[in-house]
C-alpha cells in the first residue's frame, strides 16, 4: 500500500492517552510529519496541558517539537474538566520533571492559521484529542482555511456506546459542543473515532507489560500511565482494562486498514442541555442528511496494540 507521509498538527488536552497517542506520533516520522502541538483547556486546564504536552515531547526526547497554548475556555460554556479520571495534573502516576523546553510564544489558535495558509492547499491534516475549540475558533477566525484542511481525525463522540460524561454525550464533544458543531458542518473531510472504538482498544495486564519489556523510559511511562487510569475506567464499566482513546486517531494515519466505518451524517447537539454535545450518528442511514463523516465502527485490536507496541519501542 502506498503511503505518503502526512503533516499533521496535534490539538490536545493531555491526557494519559492523548500522550501515547502523542508518543506514537513522534515515533512515526515515516508516517507523519508532526507540524506543531497545539494545547487546549480540557481534560485539565490549559497551564496543566501545554506543560503536559511539553513533558511528553521531552520524554519522546523530540525537544525540537513545537507546543502552542491555545484556548483556555469553550467557545461558549464554562470549562468542564476530567481530573475525576485523569488525575489532579492530567498526567497522574509517576512523578514526572518540569519541562526544559519552551512554550512557544504565538497562539495556537493563530499557529493553525498561519500553518494551513503556508502549507499547501489539502496538505495538512488536523488530529483533535480534546474539546474542538481551537480548530472552531481558527475557522471562524480565518475561514479561508477551512477549504485547505486535507482532513480531520478526531477522537469524540459516540453512537452504540453513547456518553461518558452525560448519558448522552462523550466527554470532548460535551466540553465545546458549539466548537463541534462548526467542525462538524465546515465541509471538511472528517475522520471520527468514537467510543464506539475506543472501548474496543482495551489495555489488559498482557498489554500492559510489553510496554514495559520494552525496558525503556517512554515504555515504562506507557505502562504506568495506562495502570493509573485503568483504575477509573475498570470500576466504571467492569471492563478488564482502560480504553486507549487518543491513540486510535494517529494509528488511523499509521494503519488505516485497521479500521472500519461507514460514511454517514453526524449532527452535533448544542441546545438540549438533556442532551448537550451528543453525536447525533445517522448510521442506519434514516435522515436523507448528506454524509459529513467517516465514523469508525470497528478497530482490530490486536494489530492496533502491536503497532503501538513497535512503536513506541523505538523512542
Amino acid at each position: 500500500m502506498t503511503h505518503h507521509r502526512r503533516k499533521i498538527i496535534i490539538d490536545t488536552d493531555p491526557g494519559q492517552d492523548d500522550a501515547v497517542a502523542i508518543l506514537l506520533a513522534l515515533a512515526s516520522p515515516e508516517d507523519v510529519e508532526v507540524l506543531g502541538i497545539t494545547a487546549v483547556a480540557g481534560n485539565v486546564p490549559l497551564p496543566l496541558t501545554e506543560r503536559n504536552a511539553r513533558i511528553i515531547c521531552e520524554l519522546a526526547d523530540k525537544p525540537d517539537t513545537l507546543v502552542f497554548a491555545g484556548c483556555d475556555r469553550p467557545l461558549q460554556r464554562a470549562l468542564v474538566t476530567a481530573e475525576h479520571v485523569h488525575g489532579k495534573t492530567g498526567l497522574d502516576g509517576p512523578q514526572l520533571a518540569d519541562p526544559v523546553m519552551p512554550l512557544q510564544a504565538q497562539h495556537g489558535v493563530d499557529f493553525i492559521i498561519e500553518t494551513l495558509r503556508r502549507e499547501a492547499a489539502h496538505t495538512v491534516t488536523l488530529c483533535p484529542l480534546g474539546p474542538l475549540t481551537n480548530i472552531a475558533t481558527a475557522m471562524q477566525r480565518a475561514p479561508d482555511i477551512t477549504a485547505r484542511i486535507q482532513q480531520i481525525i478526531l477522537m469524540g463522540g459516540a453512537y452504540f456506546e453513547v456518553g461518558n460524561i452525560t448519558p448522552a454525550a462523550e466527554f470532548n464533544i460535551y466540553v465545546d459542543p458549539q466548537a463541534a458543531e462548526i467542525v462538524f458542518k465546515s465541509g471538511v473531510p472528517l475522520v471520527v473515532m468514537p467510543l464506539d472504538v475506543t472501548h474496543q482498544v482495551l489495555t489488559n495486564r498482557k498489554r500492559i507489560e510489553a510496554f514495559r519489556a520494552l525496558g525503556t523510559e517512554p515504555g515504562r511511562m506507557v505502562a504506568e500511565w495506562t495502570d493509573f487510569f485503568e483504575r477509573f475506567d475498570m470500576q466504571k464499566y467492569g471492563s478488564e482494562g482502560a480504553p486507549l482513546h487518543d491513540p486510535c486517531v494517529i494509528a488511523y494515519l499509521i494503519r488505516p486498514e485497521l479500521f472500519q466505518g461507514r460514511h454517514i451524517n453526524v449532527e452535533i447537539e448544542a441546545t438540549s442541555e438533556l442532551t448537550m454535545g451528543m453525536t447525533v450518528a445517522d448510521w442506519w442511514g434514516v435522515s436523507n442528511r448528506p454524509a459529513n463523516a467517516l465514523f469508525i465502527g470497528s478497530v482490530d485490536a490486536d494489530g492496533f496494540f502491536a503497532v503501538l507496541t513497535e512503536r513506541i519501542g523505538r523512542l
